[in-house]
């Protein structure tokens, strides 16, 4: 006996005389409708200016931002697929007017307009200010390593280029001079050919010998900037893929990668300020924090929270000059473990007579200051070989007294680890994962663990599309939620 399913509805294969509004299937409440009403509002006037009347007509930018924007806070990133669904997915059809661009449309607009890109999030951060859903009054720092578009094995040592360009170029030295003797034995057994033929293996061997080339050129060009003056480490290695992307390591893994960087307001966590950079740690990256969120919204914010990875000197300093009341953990988060024995932070610093002293009650007098205002701190000899922890203490293999090294930026340390013992500062600091982790979680369950753009700048790009796409879904959920109202009336144009 057959189980009576439903059956297809009668209009499933039948034409109507009068067709029906298509998006009518969609519902009313669908976040669509909300997206292209806001999309309505980007000024696009930028990038129209770059358009010419002369030739075919081309896609309105307006339509294609928004079909990226769309496409990335519903986590489809490859233009092909993107494409795709313009043709096939209902929501993508209304969102593109049904137009219909092909993917290499998509993926020039995107690499082309990486400054619009850009202007796109800022645009984003300041509606959701208007709106009311920013407020700058906690603001979260943090940042995550998002793969590259590269891997190890498109990459290659900076010793091992030296060697291969020697060996290439005495190979195609060779070739051309092979090709050289032939030259003068084979007029006979060319026939019709001209003779000016490039032998395959010669032409490859070139190619290689100049994409090496331009690697070594690279490298070279980038230790001359962060260590001027210094010989270059054999070890340091470069992607042949992606020269701008570094080798970094996350849970004991390593690959070529970028630093995505975001700063984001406790409010209804809109992204405020974000920039990519190519350092390995964040040791040196609150001060770009701070530029661009003032770049992007207008103003700094009142509190600013980081984890540990941004206790540095450099970054301290950068908020105090910035007048940013600033929660940096002196130690890592959900570490148990205590300090090291002898550990610098066990150590008594006497301000008035600038000397620190030990667990045990000893002196470390300032025994010698050096231009860059780094001090050095040593205990007197006597004192550490009667100690009874010298074994855990002095870690000097000559057997030397203890000592302690400090730089200009110290006072800075110790007053911020005095703020973070204090409970309100715990409770502010508490706040930090909530804020921001949670935003870096939403993008790599969206798919977004890495970059398709390869260069510094282009990544930039794609990463502050990326940023744009969160601050619209998260304009677009209060919305639909009620606490900004509807979107009728309320969305009605975009800061510039």
């Amino acid at each position: 006996m057959m189980i009576p399913f439903k059956s297809d509805p009668s209009h499933f294969r039948q034409r109507q005389l009068f067709p029906t509004y298509l998006f009518d299937l969609l519902p009313k409440d669908h976040p669509v409708f909300v997206y292209d009403e806001i999309f309505q509002h980007l000024d696009t006037s930028s990038v129209e200016e770059g358009y010419s009347f002369i030739g075919q007509r081309a896609y309105p930018p307006k339509i294609l931002i928004a079909i990226l924007i769309y496409a990335y806070s519903h986590g489809v990133f490859s233009s092909r697929k993107i494409a795709q669904k313009c043709r096939e997915d209902l929501a993508f059809m209304y969102i593109a007017h049904m137009h219909k661009p092909d993917f290499r449309v998509l993926s020039d607009f995107r690499k082309r307009h990486l400054d619009f890109l850009h202007l796109c999030f800022v645009q984003s951060a300041r509606l959701a200010m208007e709106l009311g859903l920013v407020r700058l009054g906690h603001v979260a720092l943090d940042g995550s390593k998002f793969k590259a578009n590269t891997s190890k094995h498109k990459a290659a040592s900076y010793g091992y280029m030296e060697q291969l360009e020697e060996k290439l170029g005495a190979e195609v030295q060779a070739l051309l001079e092979e090709a050289r003797q032939c030259d003068e034995s084979e007029d006979e057994e060319l026939g019709e050919a001209s003779g000016y033929e490039i032998p395959k293996e010669l032409e490859d061997k070139q190619k290689r010998l100049k994409k090496v080339q331009e690697a070594k050129k690279a490298i070279e060009r980038r230790e001359s900037q962060e260590n001027p003056g210094k010989p270059i480490d054999a070890k340091k290695q470069i992607s042949f893929a992606d020269k701008d992307a570094r080798l970094m390591g996350k849970n004991g893994h390593f690959d070529y990668a970028y630093n995505g960087q975001i700063s984001v307001d406790e409010e209804h966590q809109v992204i405020a300020g974000q920039h990519v950079s190519t350092a390995c740690n964040d040791a040196h990256e609150l001060g770009e924090a701070l530029e661009q969120i003032e770049a992007t919204m207008g103003q700094l914010p009142e509190k600013l929270s980081a984890d540990n990875g941004y206790m540095s000197g450099e970054n301290l300093q950068k908020l105090e000059q910035a007048q940013v009341d600033g929660y940096v953990a002196v130690g890592r988060e959900g570490k148990t473990k205590s300090p090291k024995w002898g550990d610098k932070s066990h150590f008594i610093y006497d301000e008035e007579n600038d000397h620190f002293l030990c667990p045990g009650g000893h002196r470390l007098a300032c025994c010698r200051v050096n231009d860059d205002g780094t001090k050095l701190y040593q205990a007197e000899a006597k004192a550490c070989e009667q100690c009874e922890d010298r074994s855990r203490c002095c870690r000097s293999k000559l057997g030397a007294p203890r000592t302690i090294k400090t730089d200009r930026y110290e006072p800075l340390r110790r007053k911020m680890a005095d703020k973070m013992s204090q409970p309100h500062a715990q409770k502010t600091y508490g706040k930090r994962k909530t804020i921001v982790e949670s935003v870096f979680g939403h993008m790599q369950n969206l798919g977004f663990r890495g970059f398709l753009l390869r260069g510094l700048q282009k990544v930039k790009g794609e990463f502050a599309l990326m940023c744009a796409a969160h601050n619209f879904s998260k304009i677009v959920n209060a919305i639909l939620r009620g606490i900004i109202g509807p979107a009728k009336g309320r969305v009605t144009g975009l800061p510039a």
